[in-house]
């Protein structure tokens, strides 16, 4: 006997009974079923399910367990626990009595014989029950697992690593999922039903209710409190609710988007991280987050629920805040604001007119004539509108770009050509599916669909003087993924346009005067520090854009509906700025923001403008008013005005003016005897509205021939002299110009689309 029971020990120990791992080999094994996304600083910003086979939450300590969990668990399964060396021979021995008999007993396994089975699979009970090798190995794993290990480390190694129910793993598993809380918070009663589980982890409701409500017994005797009764009734309907509860969400956190693109970034070959440290800072992730929400709360009524931020460090590139969606606000949570697709509108301006500025084509006081184009194309007439229906006349670049006009920005692009701006904004990262002749003349207004992450960090390469590198979030290293050092981080910078250009485009969209036109002095995106910034609006006002950068981050704001569904009633300043403004208020809030530094050779000098149309006081005025403007070198001159235009300018072009140093001619007069005529707009003119400037400044520009006349609209009386600026409404109008009797002398019927203004406010501002 003695020579059999020494061979079934050694064969235990060549099958692996003796090779015992250490606990912390066990622990540093351990692989939730999450990924844990920290912030720079160490804090938790996101947990995300990466493993669907198994649901294990985080490695628990013994101390951040219960002491209700840990007393339910020995009284359950293991009574001497803390009294034998591994295995509890006098159980064994009332097992194998009872065997004898044909008794129904309690078995022998102890919960250290039981994590042997857990750390060995050779030694766990398979269909047909174990093998006598199997008992003797396990029976000899559980003494060298005794010896070598305390007992609060067998204790807490069990607890995380005991299947309990379904896919659920671990305590820390279990309490999420069943309860909604850690594992330190279980009270007497979960306790119980958390040790009943342990031994039949798939029971019917009923049956772990009954064993949980004997295990209250025993910790109630245990504490003394045998004359109370427990409610199994109640313990029973308990139960049955906690079992169906799935409380432990697969994604949980501030920053549920950028910890999908994280991982995603990984190579698929590596090990998913339990941890991953990021570049997100957690307090400005936090406020980026809530400012969306608050703002999107205060557009409530305007139709508009989604929306996202993206804040990147200009000098790595490295992403500091992404918030992907306005979460419980949004039907579409799961959609990534960040990457989804969307026009966006006028923000790609600033990318054309530094193209321009770089191929000496313009410069920052050039004129260029904001008036009505016709431009021939492949599909027919081109004919683009500003947002305010209202064109200025001949104004510079400056003031074309930070007012955000759209006609010379078109008219621009007709000189630049759409094939090239399309490799511009190809190499400033904003790589599009079509060709440049695809979009048209369309591309200079934001035809083509970009995401927020692509066109945020165009913008970056305009606060880095025209140098562009990609975003990082984090770096590579042995697998693994490490977070990227700010400090040390050196991103690998390429040219991507003209230094002297983005320097310039730079200064224009920092200049509160040149977009005072458009957006008034007080505007929402006039900072107390240094900033520049574009906002956009796509057709039919489907998306909102703010981005802009500071001197040391770039910022980028979204909104809209995932949808695709138009917003009502959010123009520039009110959709995406205000957001935009509170992120950078936040950013700077003690640190300051200088403007950049000239590069080198850049030359800044004075320009005057020469005079326009004489007022009907006959004293010439000038375009503009004179300043100091910076030029690339050998562009700079000191007088801008107008010598001559063509006749029928824009029949079947863009450009038929010429630039030059004179005024503007006047109009020429009806020749004698000629009735009165309207001459803009022309009939059957369909307008957009494009809500891109703040409503109550659109203003579309009637003109004639003749001084007594008269203009009427829709039957009433709207204004006296050859122009009149009206604010429109949407609706289809009737126009007329009548003589001092009310005579007609010509109408024009036009319509406006669009729902920019309320009707109502629309027809008080007319008057």
């Amino acid at each position: 006997m003695r020579t059999q029971a020494a061979a079934l020990v050694l064969a235990a120990c060549a099958s692996g009974a003796c090779a015992i791992p250490a606990f912390d080999e066990v622990r540093a094994d351990f692989k939730p079923s999450d990924t844990l996304i920290l912030s720079r600083e160490g804090e938790v910003l996101q947990r995300l399910r990466t493993d669907a086979t198994v649901r294990r939450g985080q490695w628990v300590p013994l101390a951040d367990v219960s002491p209700a969990l840990r007393q339910a668990l020995v009284l359950s399964e293991d009574k001497r626990f803390f009294e034998h060396s591994g295995v509890d021979w006098r159980a064994a021995s009332s097992a194998a009595w009872g065997n004898l008999w044909n008794q129904r007993t309690r078995g022998a396994s102890t919960i250290t014989m039981q994590l042997a089975g857990l750390l060995d699979g050779d030694w766990r009970q398979g269909p047909g029950g174990r093998t006598v090798v199997q008992k003797v190995g396990q029976t000899v794993a559980a003494q060298v697992l005794d010896r070598r290990w305390r007992k609060d480390q067998i204790l807490e190694a069990y607890l995380n690593l005991v299947p309990f129910r379904s896919e659920l793993v671990g305590i820390d598993a279990l309490s999420r999922t069943l309860f909604g809380k850690a594992a330190h918070g279980l009270d007497d009663r979960e306790a119980a039903v958390a040790a009943a589980l342990v031994r039949a982890p798939n029971a019917r409701p009923a049956l772990v209710a009954q064993r949980a409500c004997g295990v209250l017994r025993e910790m109630q005797q245990r504490a003394g409190a045998g004359a109370l009764r427990v409610n199994c009734n109640a313990l029973d309907l308990f139960t049955t609710a906690a079992l169906q509860r799935r409380a432990f969400d697969a994604s949980e956190g501030v920053a549920p988007h950028f910890a999908r693109y994280l991982l995603r970034q990984r190579d698929k070959d590596s090990v998913v991280p339990e941890r991953v440290a990021s570049t997100l800072r957690a307090p400005l992730q936090r406020f980026a987050m809530q400012s969306l929400q608050q703002h999107l709360r205060e557009l409530r009524g305007r139709h508009v629920e989604d929306g996202a931020v993206l804040v990147l460090d200009n000098a790595t590139g490295a992403v500091l805040a992404w918030v992907g969606s306005s979460g419980q606000l949004s039907q579409a949570s799961e959609v990534d604001g960040v990457l989804a697709l969307r026009q966006p509108g006028s923000t790609l301006k600033p990318f054309l007119y530094a193209q321009a500025i770089a191929e000496r084509r313009l410069t920052a006081a050039s004129l260029v004539e904001d008036s009505p184009a016709q431009i021939t194309t492949a599909a027919g007439l081109y004919i683009p509108q500003n947002y305010d229906r209202q064109f200025k006349g001949w104004v510079s670049v400056r003031t074309a770009l930070a007012a955000s006009l759209n006609v010379p920005a078109v008219r621009t692009l007709v000189m630049v050509t759409p094939d090239a701006f399309h490799r511009q904004l190809g190499a400033v990262g904003l790589p599009l599916r079509e060709s440049g002749d695809y979009f048209g003349y369309s591309l200079a207004l934001g035809s083509p669909e970009v995401p927020l992450l692509h066109l945020t960090n165009a913008y970056r390469t305009l606060a880095n003087g025209g140098r562009a590198s990609p975003v990082a979030v984090t770096l590579a290293n042995g697998g693994r993924l490490t977070a990227v050092a700010l400090a040390d981080a050196k991103p690998r910078f390429t040219p991507a346009m003209d230094a002297n250009a983005a320097f310039i485009v730079g200064d224009i969209l920092s200049d509160g005067n040149a977009r005072a036109r458009t957006f008034g002095t007080d505007s929402v995106l006039a900072t107390r520090f240094w900033t520049a910034v574009k906002t956009g609006t796509s057709k039919d006002m489907r998306d909102n854009w703010a981005v802009g950068w500071s001197e040391r981050y770039t910022v980028g704001v979204w909104v809209g509906n995932a949808s695709g569904a138009a917003m009502h009633e959010v123009s520039g300043t009110s959709g995406a700025a205000p957001i935009w403004a509170a992120v950078m208020g936040f950013l700077h809030a003690r640190e300051p923001s200088r403007a950049p530094k000239a590069p080198q050779g850049l030359v800044r000098a004075a320009v005057r403008f020469g005079p326009g149309q004489p007022p009907s006081a006959g004293v010439p005025q000038p375009l503009e008013a004179a300043r100091d403007e910076w030029f690339v070198p050998g562009t700079q001159q000191s007088l801008f005005a107008i010598d001559s235009i063509a006749s029928e300018p824009y029949s079947t072009s863009a450009f038929g003016q010429k630039f030059s140093k004179n005024t503007a001619p006047t109009p020429t007069a009806p020749p004698a005897g000629a009735s009165a005529r309207i001459t803009a707009p022309a009939s059957g003119t369909v307008i957009a509205l494009d809500p891109d400037i703040p409503p109550m400044r659109q203003r579309l520009q009637f003109t004639a021939t003749g001084d007594a006349v008269q203009w009427r609209l829709d039957g009433k009386t709207l204004g006296r002299g050859p122009r009149l600026a009206w604010l429109p409404w949407p609706g289809r109008h009737v126009v007329q110009l009548t003589d001092g009797q009310g005579k007609v002398l010509d109408e024009v019927r036009l319509e406006v689309r669009g729902a920019g203004v309320v009707a109502a406010t629309l027809r008080a501002g007319a008057h």
